[in-house]
């Protein structure tokens, strides 16, 4: 009823589709009774009655019933014609046929609804009053034949036999819907997805290819250059096995290694893998492992008398590197006894010649038991005071300059502060009838 109300009220053609062969569900009576009940709707529009599915039934072969059931229709689609403004000569294009399968009269009925149309809106303008005005402005100019001889349009052969090749190229071609319909059509066909595949050979292109083999994907072991790839690698191998069979012939010695020296071969290869995976152990836990004095050296494995041996039998004077390494010793020893403190080691500092001069001087000025801090007004080269006096003013100075911004810091997100958990203006309660300068 919405299309119904729309089509009253638009300024349009009206096409009536016609269903002749009843497949549809609705007889031709029954769409007759349609018509005739919305045909005063379509008063001063120009309407068409269509024909439509004249491939299964044609109009010619119609029963004499439903025959005069259309003529009734074409009748009362006559007399809208003439009630729009049309000519009672219109009534050849009242009735049109056509197959919307075969596309057979499309184009025809388009044309003679667009025409209807325009010519219904000629003669409204021609009616106006304003046509008058328009008359005199418009001139139509008619060529005038000079000769008899008849001068046809011209279409040049080209485009001729370009349209001629894609009509031919349009009917030989078939599209997947084709085939569908063909083939059972929709849920029963199922297209091809391996039919445009580009292969050497056309019967391959049905083949069954497994995508999984061995738990590997097939496509990752596809590839058009592997033969030329593996000659490549096959050649680059050749030659790296020619460079180190010479290098061996260079390095090796013609006669082959004695039972005893392949012996000694393997005991220096096994002796080097131990170090180094000891190696790696002490790497891998250098970070964790704390330092262990020597005096929890239980195992006597760091000793000089171990050393000794060992250079001895290397064929080296071992002499040297003792005596150095008892040097060592004594001077840490001497370390850490300057630093406790106490008054003997004031007395040790003065037989050491290479003890500071002016750490000598203060331990023999008054003894220490603990180390004694700078006073602040003190002089430290490098500073740039002149003497004390100005440096404990330049401290006075800037503790009173700092002291007003310290005073008016306000308290931050980082300061530990205990906040006031139950604000008073929150949990007082409601005013009386008393004072009401607070909440």
């Amino acid at each position: 009823m919405c299309s119904i109300t729309a089509l009253a009220h638009l300024r349009a053609a009206v096409l009536f589709f016609l269903d002749i062969s009843g497949s549809c569900g609705y007889s031709i009576a029954q769409q007759a009774a349609l018509f005739h009940s919305i045909k005063s709707l379509f008063m001063n529009k120009p309407l068409i009655i269509v024909c439509n599915k004249t491939d299964l039934q044609p109009l010619d072969g119609l029963s004499e019933e439903d025959m005069n059931l259309v003529k009734e229709m074409k009748a009362g689609a006559i007399k809208t014609v003439i009630g729009a403004g049309g000519e009672p000569n219109d009534d050849e294009n009242v009735l049109l046929t056509m197959s919307t399968l075969t596309e057979e009269g499309v184009i025809s009925m388009k044309n003679a609804a667009c025409e209807r149309l325009l010519n219904q809106l000629v003669e409204l303008k021609m009616k106006s009053k304003k046509i008058n005005d328009c008359l005199n402005r418009f001139h139509v100019a008619v060529p005038k034949p000079r000769d008899q001889k008849e001068r046809p349009a011209c279409i040049p052969q080209q485009v001729l036999e370009a349209k001629a090749k894609a009509a031919a190229e349009k009917e030989k071609k078939k599209l997947e819907r084709d085939l569908e319909e063909e083939n059972g059509g929709a849920g029963v066909y199922s297209a091809s997805l391996k039919k445009h595949y580009i292969l050497a050979h056309e019967e391959w292109k049905e083949d069954n290819m497994p995508e999984i083999l061995d738990g590997h994907n097939i496509y990752d072991f596809v590839n058009p250059d592997i033969l030329e790839r593996l000659e490549e690698l096959e050649r680059e191998e050749g030659l790296r096995l020619e460079q180190e069979g010479d290098e061996e012939d260079v390095e090796m010695d013609t006669k082959e290694l004695t039972p005893e020296e392949k012996d000694a071969l393997a005991a220096i290869r096994k002796k080097k893998s131990l170090l180094i995976q000891q190696h790696r152990i002490k790497k891998s836990t250098a970070e964790s492992r704390p330092v262990v004095p020597r005096k929890h050296d239980k195992d006597n494995k760091f000793t000089t008398q171990r050393m000794g041996r060992q250079l001895s039998a290397l064929g080296i004077d071992p002499s040297k590197t003792i005596n150095r390494a008892r040097s060592k010793s004594i001077e840490r020893g001497r370390k850490r006894e300057r630093s406790r403190g106490d008054s003997d080691v004031d007395a040790m500092e003065m037989d050491d010649d290479r003890a500071n001069k002016k750490l000598r001087l203060r331990s023999q000025s008054r003894p220490r038991s603990r180390s004694s801090s700078r006073p602040p007004a003190e002089i430290v080269p490098g500073e740039g005071f002149r003497d004390a006096l100005q440096k404990s003013k330049a401290l006075k100075l800037a503790h009173g300059a700092s002291k007003k911004r310290n005073k008016e810091a306000k308290r931050g997100e980082a300061d530990r502060t205990i906040p006031t958990l139950r604000p008073k203006h929150l949990f007082s309660g409601k005013r009386g009838v008393g004072k009401t300068d607070r909440r």
